[in-house]
């Protein structure tokens, strides 16, 4: 990855399928709003709106920021035609300068009526971004990406990968398939509570949705859990490999554990026992960003 790549997107970033503008209404706009703009001043280097966000959200978050880069992560292909994202892109662009980032995915089988070939509609999707007018390149784009095909697709035709609910192993293993050059920034869930167990809780409760997906599910048999692993929203095994539980020194650990395997971003998403991952966790957010300090 170049200096200037490593530069825009930072070390630390958030991750949070909150700041969908979309969603919500006048005022919720308006929380979301002051809480990016916040996030652009603590200093994180990328914010990462989740969920399988629309340009449109998008461009609220690059509108209500300065100077932090902002990419979708992910936008599902399926959703949203490439020339109509191009389109679409090339307005954000304008304000935002070299701050945005396309990132796209091909989301799940139970979730998209229409799911076939994921990795020939990438590839397709990738052509019609290249072709529309003015395109998408792939210095602009990265991809989701958790199996060795997508990993390498990532590496050709976009700046790298955003793999999403992996471990720190699959991150090394990402790497590898990378190559040094690609982008690698995973994403990290964060439940920050000195109780382990109800720490535990709080991760299970968001962990159970996507073990039913069998993308999650194929990853995690890889590299090496098992069926039994998957029961009950999760073993304690597989929250402790997926998940940073704990104190703030806990989560600083387990984030290096990411870089150390490979990663040249972590994307953290803070998840609360109240809310889940629907809201802006903003006191979690103030707290890393004084702890990770001049290391964001």
């Amino acid at each position: 990855m170049t200096s200037e790549t490593h530069s825009a997107f930072g070390r630390i970033g958030i991750w949070s399928s909150a700041l969908h503008g979309s969603r919500v209404d006048e005022a919720g706009r308006k929380e979301i709003a002051e809480a990016v703009a916040e996030l652009d001043e603590l200093g994180y280097g990328t914010l990462w709106i989740g969920g399988s966000p629309s340009p449109d959200d998008a461009a609220a978050v690059v509108s209500a920021t300065r100077t932090v880069t902002v990419a979708t992560g992910i936008l599902s292909i399926w959703d949203h035609p490439a020339e109509a994202v191009a389109a679409r892109v090339a307005a954000v662009e304008a304000d935002a300068r070299g701050r945005f980032v396309l990132g796209l995915g091909v989301s799940h089988g139970p979730m998209v009526p229409q799911y076939t070939k994921p990795y020939s509609a990438m590839v397709a999707y990738l052509d019609a971004l290249d072709a529309a007018e003015p395109p998408v390149g792939s210095g602009r784009r990265v991809l989701a990406a958790l199996g060795p095909k997508m990993l390498r697709l990532s590496a050709d035709r976009a700046l790298g990968a955003h793999p999403y609910l992996v471990t720190a192993e699959h991150t090394a293993e990402a790497r590898e398939a990378l190559g040094p050059d690609a982008l690698l920034a995973p994403e990290l869930t964060v439940a920050l509570d000195t109780d382990l167990e109800r720490a535990r809780s709080t991760a299970r409760q968001m962990l159970a949705m996507y073990l039913q997906l069998p993308n999650y599910t194929d990853n995690l048999l890889r590299l090496g859990f098992g069926e039994n692993d998957f029961d009950g929203g999760g073993s304690d095994r597989l929250l402790d490999a997926l998940f940073a539980l704990g104190d703030i020194e806990r989560v600083k650990a387990r984030t290096q554990e990411y870089l150390d395997a490979g990663a040249d971003h972590v994307a953290l998403q803070v998840l609360t026992a109240e809310e889940g991952g629907a809201a802006l966790p903003r006191t979690e957010w103030r707290r890393l960003a004084e702890a990770f300090g001049g290391a964001l």
